[in-house]
């Protein structure tokens, strides 16, 4: 007779194979699905999803999680078994608080929603999304109440991503990056030195652009035998186990930076995904801690490497030959200071570096307010170009350039926002622990090797799946919490040197 923890791995591993097969419909929703094809594909989705949810919560996952902690309970906390039942008992806990009705129902809701949003941001009128934007922030002001939350009902949301931490502790975050943020972004645009970026403005070949990229990719370690790069209307990662992890990105002919680090940035993702534990497919730990951690792969290396002067002292003669005659005489400080030149706009995907984080605050303060009603949904747009201007000082043209530009929302992914900047935080953190305990890991950059920063990655953060919590994790790495300190440090450093 199988033991009580087998079973409770049997009976998980079918909720796990589900929500991978409807991930696979999601995932081709928005690559390869024809647009007609959302009027069944919500229903799809909204089926397996609720199926899924009424696996997780039956009288079936309880018991078999019960029985199996009895028979773990002396094993060690951070044991495979003792971590899988905290991980699977923690998701039971809090999916048990939501009925089948609303889950399949925010299901169908959001796919149908993804082809509104693509059209509307087509068109710039964020009129066409309005309406079913309202019924997603309904839909998530009801999930907040039936999870609870002590403070801000935005808590049980922000807990969904990032379940370590609250809206109070967000704003003390954010309050603290800001205090050092904004004057330097002030510093660096008053500086009066313009780095030269005319070279930039040219049209260069997409077939090239996508060589380039899956040059990168392959020498950053993403594996293609277990992954695959598509195009979509903005850029994701899709993990539905190791062994399967596919990413996408735009391309625009007029644009040759925004197809290269989106690539480098989902490859961040993706590297973190192909390297979870594949021995644990299938359970609760074959799966990241959060998005915060998730952010924190993809931003270090699509900025702290992607946008280094090592990277591009390897790469750019590889750019050249790949556009040739297009970057001649164009040298690597040249090179390097352009694409990180520090200019305020609309696009948060396509900002650079320093001023990211400005975009961030505002999606923050718009979605506090959405959830606790203070803001109504036909506000939005004139609230968040107010915030624009308030904090970058320039007024989005239009609704495609604004408050249509991300897909977010459209996925009913209320307090997802607020990961990208922890993730900034924790990335600053990581590499400088990274660069102190492998010493050769700048020097491997430069010469295009990524083995060793890869390899303290996946020693650090991959192979541990969802063992930690967010909170655990950093302090078996740094000994202590996440720190704005680093990630400020490193960022005064870099653009003051620039913009010397």
């Amino acid at each position: 007779m199988s033991s009580a923890l087998d079973r409770f791995k049997q009976h998980w591993a079918r909720i796990s194979v589900l929500d991978q097969a409807n991930a696979v419909l999601s995932w081709d929703m928005e690559t390869f699905m024809p647009e007609d094809g959302v009027h069944a594909r919500s229903e799809q989705v909204a089926l397996l999803t609720e199926l899924g949810h009424r696996w997780l919560v039956s009288e079936e996952t309880a018991r078999c999680i019960e029985d199996a902690e009895k028979e773990t309970a002396g094993c060690d906390y951070f044991s495979d078994e003792a971590s899988m039942l905290r991980v699977a008992r923690r998701a039971y806990e809090q999916k048990v608080k939501l009925p089948d009705t609303l889950v399949s129902r925010l299901a169908r809701t959001t796919a149908r929603a993804n082809t509104i949003w693509i059209n509307a941001r087509k068109k710039a009128d964020f009129s066409m999304f309005a309406p079913v934007l309202s019924e997603i922030i309904d839909i998530n002001r009801e999930q907040a109440e039936l999870l609870g939350y002590d403070g801000h009902p935005y808590d049980a949301l922000l807990d969904l991503h990032e379940p370590d931490l609250t809206t109070a502790e967000t704003d003390r975050l954010f309050t603290e990056l800001k205090q050092g943020l904004v004057p330097l972004v002030r510093e660096i645009t008053g500086s009066g030195t313009i780095p030269e970026t005319g070279f930039l403005s040219q049209k260069f070949d997409t077939a090239g652009q996508e060589r380039f990229g899956l040059r990168v990719l392959s020498d950053m370690g993403y594996d293609l035998r277990r992954g695959r790069q598509d195009r979509s209307a903005h850029p994701f990662t899709t993990s539905f186990t190791p062994y399967d992890v596919r990413i996408t990105t735009r391309f625009d002919e007029d644009d040759l930076l925004s197809a290269l680090f989106s690539t480098i940035h989902e490859a961040g993702h993706a590297l973190y995904d192909q390297g979870l534990p594949v021995d644990l497919v299938n359970t609760p730990l074959c799966q990241p801690i959060s998005l915060g951690v998730h952010e924190s792969q993809s931003r270090l290396w699509e900025n702290i490497v992607g946008r280094s002067r090592g990277f591009w002292k390897c790469y750019l003669p590889v750019l050249a030959e790949e556009f040739a005659g297009q970057l001649d005489g164009i040298g690597l400080e040249t090179f390097y200071r352009a694409i990180n030149r520090v200019t305020p706009g609309f696009i948060r995907v396509e900002s650079d570096e320093l001023t990211y984080n400005l975009h961030i605050f505002i999606r923050f303060e718009i979605e506090k307010e959405l959830v606790s009603g203070t803001l109504g949904i036909s506000d939005i747009p004139e609230s968040w170009n107010t915030k624009y201007r308030d904090y970058l000082g320039i007024l989005p043209p239009d609704d495609a350039q604004g408050c249509l530009q991300d897909i977010h929302w459209a996925h009913g992914a209320i307090g997802y926002f607020p990961t990208y900047t922890i993730g900034n935080i924790l990335s600053a953190q990581l590499f400088q622990l990274a660069i102190q305990t492998v010493t050769s890991i700048p020097s491997d950059i430069e010469k295009g090797n990524f083995i060793t920063l890869l390899g303290w990655l996946r020693n650090k953060v991959h192979r541990h799946g969802s063992r930690y919590t967010f909170s655990e994790l950093v302090r078996s790495i740094t000994g202590g919490k996440m720190r704005v300190g680093p990630y400020m440090a490193y960022l005064t450093e870099k653009f003051r040197e620039i913009y010397t």
